[in-house]
C-alpha cells in the first residue's frame, strides 16, 4: 500500500515525500483510514512503529485552518512533547501549520503566546492543566476537534491518570479521540471505555509486545563485575549509537563518569539535570556528537532517535512494561536493533518473569574474553582497510616516511600505532559460563522464588556458590592455596 491510496490532502503527501517516507507502516495502514473517517481509535503498537505519523498525518489532513486550536496531543514527558511537535511541524509546514509545545520548566507567557497562533498543541498533562485552569494567567479556551493520548501507558505509570481525566472534562463532547499505547494494561482499557466512543481497536503486536527486529540477549555476572562487563560488551559490540538504562539518577551519573574515564563519549540524562542541558544532550546524541546516552526510565520516555543500534540494561527493570519501552528505543523505523541485559544470579527470576510477560525468550550469552574482542576488532579493522581508498595525502605521508624506514619496518610501526586503540582493558574472564547459567536456571526454577531449596535448606554461598564457579573451558586454575585464601566466592575470577 502507498500513502497516495489513503486520500490525504495534496500538501500532506508532498510533506511525506520530502520526509523520505516510501510506504506506510502496519499501524499507519490500520489507523490512518479510521482517523480520516472520523472514528475514535485505540491503537496498541510498540515504540518505533510510526505512531506519530499514524495520528498526525490524518489529523493534519483534516484541519480547517480557522485560526483555532484544532488538535490537542497529550504526551507524558517534555522530551516527547518536543519530538512530536517537531514531527507534526515537519508534516504540516507545507500547509503553514503552527504548533505550540507546552511543558513544565519553560515560560508560561511564551507558551500562551504560541497557543494563540497554533492549530496543534502538544503538551504534558501538568502544564496543560495549569493553562486550562488559569493557574498563572487567564485560562486558555481551546475546543479541539481531535484529542490524542500518546504513550498512554507511560502517562498512567507516571501517575497522570487523574490529570488526564480532568483534562477531558474541559474538552468538547463531540471530539474525536485517539489513544496510542505500547502496552494495554487494564487501566488503559478502562480509560478507553470511559472517554472513547465505539473506537476502532488496532493491535499490531500480535502475541508479542516487543519488536521482532530487535535481538534480545542477556549476560549473567556477579554484581562487582557489572561495570567491567558493560565496558567489555560495548568494546565487543561496537555500537554506532547506544542507550544504557539505569535504575537511579545517582547510578546514571556514576556510569556516565566511568564510561568517560574509559574513553567513551557519554552523557547522562535524568530528571535532576537542568532542562536546557537535557535538550542539548538529546540534540548532541541525535547528531552523533555523543555515542552513548545513559538514562533513567523517566528521562528517556518518549525519546525518539531513529538510529540507536543498541540498548543496554545496566540493571533489568522491575516490570515488563518498562522493559518494552526501554528496548523500543532501538529497532525503530524498520531497522534492526540489539537489546542487551546484564543480570546477576539473584535477578534471574525477574528476567524470567519479563520473558513470560512479553512472550519472548532472551538469548543466553557469555561475556567475550579479551582474545574474542581482539579478534572481532581485527576483523573490523581489516574490513576498513579493504574499503579505504588510497589518497594523495596518504601517499605523501608514505613518501616522507619511506626515506627513513624500509617498507616492512614502516608497516610495523604504523600498525603498532593503530594497535594502541585496540587494547582491551579489564579481566580476561568476566561473568558466568553457559554451564554456570544452566545451573542458575535450574536452581532458580527449583527455588520457587524464595532464594533457597524447596526443603528450606540454603545452598552454600548463594548465587555465587561453588556450583557456579567453573570456567567456560573448564580449565584447572591449579593454585588451591589461592583458592583457600581468597575463599570460594571470590575464586570465581582471577
Amino acid at each position: 500500500m502507498t500513502f497516495q491510496e489513503f486520500g490525504l490532502r495534496t500538501e500532506i503527501l508532498t510533506a511525506i515525500t520530502r520526509a523520505g517516507f516510501t510506504e506506510p507502516s502496519p499501524v499507519q495502514i490500520e489507523a490512518i483510514p479510521a482517523v480520516l473517517e472520523g472514528r475514535d481509535v485505540v491503537a496498541q503498537a510498540h515504540t518505533g512503529t510510526g505512531k506519530t505519523a499514524a495520528f498526525g498525518l490524518p489529523a493534519l489532513s483534516g484541519l480547517e485552518l480557522d485560526g483555532s486550536v484544532e488538535v490537542l496531543v497529550v504526551v507524558p514527558t517534555r522530551e516527547l512533547a518536543i519530538q512530536v511537535s517537531d514531527e507534526i511541524f515537519r508534516f504540516g509546514r507545507v500547509l503553514g501549520i503552527r504548533t505550540a509545545t507546552i511543558y513544565g520548566g519553560s515560560s508560561y507567557k511564551r507558551q500562551l503566546e504560541h497557543i494563540k497562533n497554533a492549530s496543534v498543541v502538544i503538551g504534558t498533562p501538568g502544564r496543560l492543566l495549569d493553562l486550562i485552569k488559569g493557574k498563572v494567567a487567564e485560562p486558555i479556551d481551546i475546543s479541539p476537534s481531535v484529542v490524542v493520548l500518546d504513550e498512554a501507558d507511560e502517562m498512567l505509570d507516571m501517575g497522570f491518570l487523574e490529570d488526564i481525566k480532568e483534562i477531558f472534562s474541559y474538552m468538547p463532547s463531540n471530539r474525536q479521540t485517539l489513544l496510542f499505547s505500547a502496552t494495554m494494561p487494564p487501566e488503559i482499557r478502562t480509560l478507553a471505555d470511559r472517554f472513547l466512543e465505539n473506537p476502532k481497536v488496532i493491535s499490531i503486536t500480535k502475541d508479542k509486545v516487543t519488536n521482532e527486529n530487535i535481538t534480545q540477549s542477556y549476560y549473567v555476572v556477579e554484581e562487582r563485575e557489572r561495570d567491567e562487563a558493560l565496558v567489555r560488551l560495548i568494546d565487543y559490540k561496537n555500537p554506532v549509537k547506544s542507550i544504557i538504562f539505569c535504575r537511579t539518577k545517582k547510578e546514571v551519573d556514576r556510569v556516565a563518569s566511568h564510561l568517560n574515564s574509559q574513553g567513551f563519549l557519554a552523557k547522562g540524562l535524568h530528571g535532576d539535570i537542568e532542562q536546557r542541558v537535557r535538550e542539548t544532550t538529546i540534540r548532541e546524541f541525535k547528531k552523533g556528537q555523543i555515542e552513548i546516552l545513559i538514562a533513567t526510565d523517566v528521562a528517556s520516555r518518549g525519546l525518539d532517535v531513529s538510529d540507536v543500534s543498541h540498548v543496554f540494561n545496566y540493571h533489568i527493570p522491575f516490570d515488563s512494561e518498562s522493559y518494552v519501552h526501554r528496548i523500543g528505543r532501538t529497532g525503530r523505523a524498520g531497522r534492526d536493533g540489539t537489546a542487551v541485559s546484564i543480570i546477576t544470579p539473584s535477578e534471574f527470576r525477574g528476567l524470567q518473569k519479563i520473558e513470560k510477560s512479553i512472550g519472548a525468550k532472551l538469548i543466553t550469552k557469555v561475556v567475550p574474553n579479551i582474545d574474542e574482542v581482539k579478534e572481532k576488532k581485527l576483523g573490523s579493522f581489516v574490513n576498513k582497510v579493504n574499503e579505504q581508498e588510497a589518497t594523495e595525502d596518504g601517499a605523501a605521508l608514505v613518501r616522507e616516511l619511506e626515506n627513513s624506514f624500509d617498507d616492512r619496518t614502516l608497516l610495523y610501526k604504523l600498525a603498532s600505532m593503530l594497535a594502541e586503540d585496540y587494547k582491551i582493558k579489564g579481566s580476561d574472564i568476566i561473568g558466568k559460563s553457559l554451564e554456570d547459567i544452566e545451573r542458575i536456571k535450574k536452581y532458580s526454577s527449583n527455588s520457587g522464588g524464595k532464594g533457597g531449596r524447596r526443603d528450606g535448606r540454603r545452598r552454600h554461598g548463594g548465587g555465587g556458590n561453588r556450583h557456579f564457579s567453573r570456567r567456560r573451558d573448564n580449565r584447572d586454575f591449579g593454585d588451591r592455596r589461592e583458592y583457600r585464601s581468597r575463599g570460594k566466592r571470590d575464586f570465581q575470577r582471577r
